[in-house]
């Protein structure tokens, strides 16, 4: 299980364990929060087609979908 705050959750990287379409590499680029810091949503760029996926942030945590960081 990856330990994830999601304070820190802007600019992060991460790295996917089973790539698909080649998107491998991964930047959080958009997260929004309430008023009391609980986190509404985040949204995920794929660093070599740009594509942009909106992901709940806790399957982030899941060790077996996602290692923190370019790996």
């Amino acid at each position: 299980m990856n330990r994830i705050s999601p304070a820190k959750l802007s600019n992060s990287k991460w790295t996917a364990i089973d790539p698909k379409n080649r998107e491998k590499h991964f930047l959080i680029t958009e997260v929004e929060y309430e008023e009391d810091g609980t986190v509404l949503s985040c949204k995920l760029e794929a660093i070599m087609s740009k594509n942009e996926y909106l992901i709940d942030w806790r399957d982030l945590k899941d060790a077996s979908k996602w290692k923190q960081g370019w790996k």
